[in-house]
């Protein structure tokens, strides 16, 4: 049996409505963190009611953790764009890079998030079972790159998925999480826009490098 037009409706507008709580949350909890974000402030910016929150997601900690699930499934689901099947090992790995170099460039909150709950010592993704196994595509998509590229004979260093993944994450991560202190130092935006192309090129080719053990292959 079909659901009732108007149950369906129902779901269709609870499912908006949650969805727009986690955007207006992901904001609150990347600028203010944890402790400093307000349910009260989230529900202000939504015309809702703290309590309409609660009733979707029980607490501040649950809603927090909601948040967090979002914004790594966002990344996950990135990195599924990557063909492995049709993509030369060198062009995968390089592709996959520079598609987390695009994710962390675009989505500045995602990086202020991971900030955030490194703070808590990751107190809030161990309560999570979605988070609990939210890493293992991609280090099973690196490893499938990594086996075909030493098949291949491209790949020359015996690598570990989780120490390139980290490799990938290091430099995009970096180059926002540290943005004003670098800057201040340095009296360089990493962030700014004549950059952007010169940086994206470098963390490809540095994983390439590493992997083919003497330099970047070159493009096709």
């Amino acid at each position: 049996m079909t659901s009732p037009p108007a149950t369906t409706e129902r779901q269709r507008d609870a499912d908006r409505t949650k969805a727009e709580i986690l955007e207006v949350a992901q904001r609150e909890f990347a600028r203010y963190g944890y402790a400093g974000a307000r349910v009260d402030e989230i529900a202000a910016r939504m015309r809702t009611t703290k309590r309409m929150i609660y009733y979707y997601f029980g607490s501040k900690e649950r809603l927090y953790i909601a948040v967090l699930e979002k914004a790594y499934a966002e990344v996950r689901e990135v990195e599924r764009t990557v063909d492995v099947e049709h993509l030369a090992p060198v062009e995968a790995i390089r592709t996959l890079a520079e598609l987390t170099f695009d994710h962390h460039d675009a989505h500045r909150e995602f990086i202020q998030l991971v900030a955030i709950e490194n703070i808590h010592q990751a107190e809030h993704i161990r309560k999570s079972e979605v988070l609990a196994n939210l890493g293992t595509p991609v280090l099973d998509l690196i490893s499938r790159i990594l086996d075909a590229g030493q098949e291949s004979g491209d790949f020359v260093t015996e690598a570990d998925a989780i120490d390139v993944h980290m490799m990938i994450s290091a430099f995009c991560f970096f180059r926002v999480a540290n943005q004003h202190t670098f800057g201040a130092l340095f009296g360089r935006d990493m962030t700014a826009a004549e950059h952007r192309a010169r940086q994206r090129r470098m963390v490809g080719e540095m994983i390439v490098a590493y992997l083919c053990g003497n330099g970047a292959a070159p493009r096709p």
